[in-house]
């Protein structure tokens, strides 16, 4: 039998450290991390991950500081720096 703790990886989102499995996409942690509204469209209105493949780029955020990531897309790494615009201002 593995040690579950193995298959878990760290990560900051908003400056906040949360912890999910290996294998997690960053639109799954910040669901985890209860992150809604991970950026605003051109009229300010809060948007987030819809379709889950893509296509939408509603998901998209700033991880490690590179902008416009599409966190459905991305898997988590350890040590991984997320930025929404709860915490950015934009994404």
């Amino acid at each position: 039998m593995t040690d579950a703790r193995a298959a878990r990886i760290h990560l900051t989102v908003d400056s906040r450290d949360i912890e999910v499995e290996s294998g997690t996409t960053v639109a799954a942690a910040l669901a985890i991390a209860g992150v809604s509204g991970s950026r605003l469209s051109v009229k300010g209105e809060p948007r987030e991950a819809l379709c889950g493949m893509g296509v939408c780029q509603e998901c998209r955020v700033t991880i490690d500081g590179r902008a416009h990531a599409l966190a459905c897309q991305t898997l988590c790494r350890d040590g991984q720096r997320v930025q929404t615009r709860n915490a950015a201002g934009h994404a």
